[in-house]
């Protein structure tokens, strides 16, 4: 492999002028697709196979006029104070605004306060619930900004109008917070290489990636249903990736270029040896994140394919684009530096630190170890659920109407389930709804309870439960798997059957067929990681080690996730509006991206170990010399991940806020802690028996040579007979 990328990158820099063209059209291409083709994003989030998606199934085949998967919105009407909304001013009001919803663009139903009761005890506020003909994420802007409108003239009247619901629910933007992330990665940039232009090549060929990875899955939406979160990840993770294997591959030209090397040369030999190491690299992040279509969860199977797509162009780009790019900047790439100390150091302070950390091994392991389980233990108390109105930022619509709807009608109105009653298999039909609505009624945390509604045919009734709990608690997750339980009493009594959905069973739903996946995928990905490690490392232990310091990063990181996110810690500091449950897919996403992160760093930072292993050095000088010559790209390449991901926390949405905190976290204990501090402590410790392998083993793993050995060793023996031939 390292012979064809050597070839590879020579071909790119003699023919640079072709290959920027064909990178040139191939955006052009699919940023034309993406500007006429592209659909619109789905804020939906359904698997196929549970409980609530049948129900909603059997809905739509048997009763349309439920529109049970269409999007819904609770209008809270609150009257000025001293006044009621049943006042013959409140009655007007409400009336009006009942008229208005009912006119706006893909409404299919409004419920009416007054025929439906829905006023609070002290006749102040009443609940309208809006129904749609179509799904959430169908709709436009402008749908959503012509209900919100319906509000103008009781707002003018005094009265307070606030909305919540799907329907209200806007594609998630991240804005420019992505930027501030680029600024600070072309600031640790520049003072790596100590050159504007050097500095500059990974950050076009990075936007250039990403750029072309957007605007394919964009195109790609005008053909399928992908989940609006889909580009999201796919711009954090194309954009650290992307400026990082670029990193080091200029690194490595730039090194070339110092020890006398022509342009074509250095490029050629920067794209076989570090450019090896890349395609490992971006391969393992690839299968992380593709994996996450085994998993059987549609929408975080999309995400994980997109990204995965995008870390694929940010690899071709890096072994193709980037040596063109080099051939039009040549030498000028290693020169122009930028001086930020006046005077050279004798030593490194990555040597120093190698150093310092063989020295006092164990006590840096056990430091190192117990700060990570400390900063873990807050995970054991994590709590997983999906957002609602609850998560929504202060200042919302949909937290102003879920604040006032819980105060006036408590928390449970907020999330009503949705029971379907099938009672085609019953003798007496009535008889059955009766005892089904009895039974629910029963049952603890049950607020209230509507009369049911029959489709034409009279074999599908739907009733409306409003928990006393709130859509995120565990005291209505019990109500649902209650209410489920209910079902077999009932079809052993009467034939009927029950299921229970609904927005809130939904999000119970997928929160624990997520929090299922999460182990097998784990699994998956440890055992994938001791496969890769194993053949790229020729050694046990050493896999061994990586994967455990992983699952030492996923722990902290998770602990720091619920200390932030759940538990409220640092939110003024971190701009953290709300608090409530992990995101149900957060943990799954941080386990896929961060391993194949960590492997990159693994990578980068013990090739280099192993090579000056197997040219003979003794251990430990072995491992300084490795991480000399790793920890500076290292440290700038984590740095500029961390900084990438940390610019995300300044979005509006709460889903991309977690996942942006939680790659940089994980991105800074994995680099600093785990690679940069363990791996160095433990392979000190163990010595030459870091490099163990069992000779039967041995015969049989084939040589995959990522540190590009071979390839240097056939290319340097020409020149060393030449540098013979002329001494004599």
């Amino acid at each position: 492999m390292a012979t064809f990328l050597y070839r590879l990158g020579r071909f790119s820099f003699r023919r640079r002028a072709l290959v920027a063209a064909v990178w040139a059209a191939v955006l052009v291409a699919l940023g034309l697709g993406a500007l006429t083709l592209s659909g619109q994003l789905s804020n939906s989030v359904t698997i196929p196979g549970t409980e609530s998606q049948r129900a909603i199934d059997q809905l739509t085949e048997k009763f349309p006029q439920a529109n049970a998967g269409g999007a819904t919105a609770r209008v809270v009407i609150e009257a000025p104070a001293g006044t009621a909304v049943t006042d013959a001013k409140g009655k007007a009001a409400v009336e009006a605004l009942v008229g208005q919803l009912k006119t706006a663009p893909k409404v299919a139903a409004v419920v009416d306060p007054f025929q439906a009761q829905s006023i609070s005890p002290d006749r102040r506020v009443a609940l309208a619930q809006v129904s749609y003909g179509a799904k959430a994420y169908e709709l436009t802007d402008e749908d959503r900004q012509a209900l919100l409108d319906t509000a103008n003239a009781g707002r003018a009247a005094g009265f307070t109008i606030e909305f919540g619901g799907d329907a209200v629910q806007g594609v998630p933007a991240t804005g420019a917070t992505e930027g501030l992330g680029v600024a600070v990665a072309a600031v640790v940039l520049i003072i790596t290489f100590g050159s504007l232009l050097a500095a500059g090549i990974p950050l076009l060929t990075a936007l250039i990636g990403v750029g072309t990875g957007m605007a394919g899955i964009f195109l790609a939406s005008g053909f399928l249903e992908l989940n609006s979160n889909t580009p999201v990840l796919a711009l954090m993770i194309g954009l650290a990736v992307g400026i990082d294997y670029a990193l080091f591959i200029v690194s490595r030209y730039r090194h070339e270029l110092t020890i006398g090397r022509n342009p074509e040369e250095a490029a050629g030999r920067a794209a076989g040896t570090a450019g090896s190491a890349v395609v490992f690299a971006g391969l393992t992040v690839i299968i992380a994140l593709a994996g996450l279509t085994v998993i059987g969860i549609p929408f975080l199977g999309q995400m994980g394919v997109a990204a995965a797509v995008t870390v694929a162009i940010a690899v071709l780009i890096a072994l193709t684009l980037l040596p063109a790019i080099l051939g039009f900047a040549g030498a000028r790439v290693a020169g122009d530096r930028i001086r930020l100390r006046r005077k050279p150091v004798e030593t490194t302070h990555g040597e120093r630190w190698a150093r310092f950390v063989g020295r006092h091994r164990i006590a840096v392991l056990l430091v190192a170890l117990a700060g990570m389980a400390v900063v873990a233990l807050p995970a054991l108390s994590m709590q997983l659920g999906l957002p609602n109105d609850s998560t929504a930022a202060p200042e919302s619509t949909q937290r102003k109407a879920y604040e006032i709807a819980s105060r006036s009608f408590g928390e449970g109105s907020n999330g009503p389930l949705l029971v379907v009653v099938d009672v085609s298999a019953s003798t007496n039909r009535q008889a059955a709804l009766g005892r089904a609505a009895a039974d629910i009624q029963k049952l603890p945390d049950v607020a209230a309870i509507t009369p049911p509604r029959v489709n034409q045919a009279g074999d599908t009734a739907l009733l409306t439960v409003i928990p006393k709990s709130g859509p995120s608690s565990t005291q209505t997750e019990d109500l649902v798997a209650a209410i489920r339980t209910e079902s077999g009493a009932l079809e052993n009594g009467t034939g009927a059957k029950l299921s229970v959905t609904g927005q809130t069973a939904a999000n119970i739903d997928v929160s624990e067929k997520l929090s299922d996946a999460m182990l097998p995928y784990l699994a998956l990905i440890v055992g994938l990681a001791f496969v890769l490690l194993m053949l790229v490392f020729r050694s046990v232990v050493v896999p061994l080690k990586a994967t455990i310091g992983f699952l030492g990063s996923v722990a902290a990181t998770f602990g720091a996730v619920v200390a932030v996110f759940q538990w409220g810690w640092l939110t003024d500091l971190l701009g953290v509006e709300s608090t409530g449950p992990i995101m149900s897919m957060l943990p799954i996403l941080l386990i896929g991206v961060l391993f194949g992160l960590a492997m990159d760093y693994q990578v980068f930072l013990v090739t280099r170990m192993r090579e000056e292993h197997v040219h003979g050095a003794e251990p430990q000088e072995a491992v300084v010399t490795g991480f000399q010559h790793g920890a500076r790209v290292v440290v700038a390449a984590a740095l500029i991940m961390i900084s990438v991901f940390a610019g995300f926390v300044l979005a509006e949405s709460s889903l991309i806020q977690s996942i942006g905190f939680a790659l940089a976290f994980g991105v800074l204990v994995d680099a600093f802690v785990v690679r940069m501090t363990l791996v160095p402590a433990v392979m000190s410790l163990l010595g030459r028996g870091a490099w163990w392998l069992p000779k039967w083993l041995d015969r049989i793993l084939p040589d995959v040579d990522v540190e590009g050995e071979k390839l240097t060793k056939h290319l340097d023996e020409p020149e060393e007979r030449e540098l013979v031939g002329a001494s004599r």
